[in-house]
């Protein structure tokens, strides 16, 4: 009983607690603000679009700032300004949706309409602060407390990242499903006020939970100093001339920030200060690309250029082919669980081949797992025809003076709909159909193989994904942790913004396909660029499976950059 009342009051078990409250009000909140956009605005994707892309392109511009505000301040400072922050643009948000669900015919005779346009530039704007708040939030719990409270035991960090994952798998599904059906059965000012008043609550345990987790770990509140740009270079100008093979970055770098002492501050000119953002973005940018593990954090990135997923994108698709709402819940459930068994497969593939091989061996089953995706799109029932212009439905209606495909019901996950077959309440009518006549039903092989190579390559890419954040937890060094996490994000949101973009190309369901096969030369790139890394990691040993002491670090950290965790 001692045992089990210790586990429940340790820091590992409140952090966890409060990740899991945080990541449910997340994404009750990003399942139900892409929703609210839609209803405002009459049922069009516009608002939705745009929210998108302000969000996308905050934390691609932003992203490499987050991460140093993160690294120069404490962390407890940090964890608990972004979680004020974050609850507190969420609940503000929240409560000028309500007035403008319960006023928007009076706010559109207002000023004709103006005052309404305003409101909803007020909520993407506050939407897009919250979600930078949780961009913060993330970088400093995730990458950086947590390998703090794991000490320098890599099979706890390990098991923390693991536990980590399925409660975001578990929140992933089961948020939206509570917030979904409180929206269904009341209606989406209810919804507004629940959210608002979930995060009201939220943020007070939370901030608790910080607290006693701070306070039970006497380590947070010990940072190492932020380096100086001038001083890396001569770091790292010694590191190429006379570091020893067995030295490593981080090792070298903390002795010489222990002894350097802080010298007086010099009066910074107003044009210093504005280039100040410019010098860290591209210092953050150069700093990520000279990491000995940059391709590893590549390789992860380019998996984000793919609409292989259980986005909107693909279920828009699976909708044409005739997969009825039901259906798709239970596949997004499958992958849920493939998902938690990925995290399960890294903690016991890691301590049979120790981390980098993890890597290797999770990318090999995920790509195996995608060919099956590359197949559908020669199967029966796959519409592909690269013969058929992308924007020939679009320009059809347009020139028939037809409305463009909108979403009549909210559906989670078809807000990105552009180019497809109208939704109408809630069900797909095949383009240029008559309604009189019962369709020819599509045969499922095609969109059958496309989601079982999907869900099965969950297990490799959660395990994947669970060995480059570990590999990146390891291997930057402590001063650094924050603005290369935060480069980190920036690339990710990159190359989910440009798989955006090859949809807008191509949005028609003829030219799936096409994506498809692109989506996966994607991820073939991705593991050849980790491939690429282990190789020059492990070299010889690349092959040789092992069974590592948890504590080492030949296995989890490149040549020449053994790091202390």
């Amino acid at each position: 009983l001692g045992s089990v009342v210790a586990y429940f009051t340790s820091a590992k078990f409140l952090l966890y607690l409060g990740h899991a409250l945080s990541t449910w009000g997340d994404r009750m909140w990003h399942f139900a603000v892409s929703v609210f956009l839609v209803e405002l605005y009459g049922n069009s994707l516009l608002l939705t679009a745009v929210y998108g892309l302000v969000v996308a392109g905050s934390v691609l511009l932003l992203g490499a700032l987050i991460g140093d505000w993160v690294d120069k301040n404490s962390r407890l400072k940090v964890a608990q300004t972004s979680l004020v922050v974050q609850n507190s643009s969420v609940i503000l948000c929240g409560v000028i949706l309500m007035v403008i669900f319960l006023f928007k015919t009076q706010l559109l005779t207002l000023y004709h309409g103006w005052l309404l346009t305003l409101c909803y530039i007020l909520v993407i704007t506050i939407a897009n602060i919250a979600n930078l708040a949780s961009t913060a939030t993330a970088i400093t719990i995730q990458r950086d407390w947590i390998v703090v409270v794991a000490g320098e035991d890599r099979s706890k960090l390990a098991d923390m990242n693991a536990t980590i994952r399925r409660i975001d798998q578990l929140t992933n599904i089961l948020a939206p499903m509570a917030v979904g059906q409180i929206m269904t059965f009341g209606s989406p000012m209810i919804g507004c006020g629940f959210i608002s008043g979930w995060n009201l609550m939220s943020v007070c345990v939370e901030y608790l939970l910080l607290w006693k987790v701070y306070q039970k770990t006497p380590t947070l509140a010990h940072k190492s100093a932020k380096v100086e740009a001038s001083e890396l270079k001569q770091l790292n100008a010694k590191k190429e001339s006379d570091m020893k093979p067995a030295e490593g970055v981080q090792l070298i770098v903390e002795k010489d920030v222990a002894g350097f002492e802080p010298q007086q501050e010099k009066e910074v000119g107003c044009a210093a200060r504005i280039a100040e953002p410019f010098i860290t973005f591209r210092d953050g940018w150069v700093a990520y690309y000279n990491q000995p593990v940059f391709l590893a954090g590549m390789g992860l990135a380019f998996l984000y250029m793919t609409v292989l997923g259980f986005d909107c994108i693909t279920t828009g698709y699976a909708y044409t082919q005739g997969l009825s709402g039901s259906v798709l819940s239970l596949l997004m459930g499958a992958s849920a669980v493939t998902g938690i068994m990925g995290t399960v497969a890294f903690t016991w593939l890691r301590r049979k081949c120790g981390l980098i091989r993890t890597g290797l061996i999770s990318g090999v089953a995920q790509f195996a797992c995608l060919i099956l995706c590359a197949i559908s799109v020669f199967m029966p029932g796959s519409p592909m025809d690269l013969t058929v212009s992308p924007f020939a439905d679009i320009s059809a209606r347009l020139f028939e003076n037809e409305p463009l495909p909108t979403i009549a019901s909210p559906e989670p996950e078809m807000v990105f709909a552009t180019g497809m077959p109208s939704l109408l309440n809630g069900s797909i009518a095949p383009a240029n159909s008559d309604p009189e006549m019962s369709p020819e039903p599509v045969p499922l092989i095609s969109v059958s193989l496309l989601f079982a190579g999907v869900i099965a390559a969950r297990v490799g890419l959660w395990s994947f994904d669970l060995t480059v954040t570990q590999l990146l937890q390891e291997n930057v060094i402590e001063s650094e942790r924050g603005i290369i996490n935060g480069v980190q994000n920036s690339m990710n949101y990159l190359l989910d913004l440009l798989h955006f973009i090859m949809v807008i190309l191509a949005p028609n369901p003829e030219a799936f396909g096409l994506l498809v096969l692109i989506s996966v030369s994607f991820v073939a790139m991705g593991h050849i660029m980790y491939f690429r890394f282990a190789q020059k990691s492990l070299g010889k040993q690349l092959f040789g499976c092992h069974t590592p002491d948890p504590k080492a670090a030949s296995d989890s950290s490149p040549p020449g950059n053994t790091s202390t965790v």
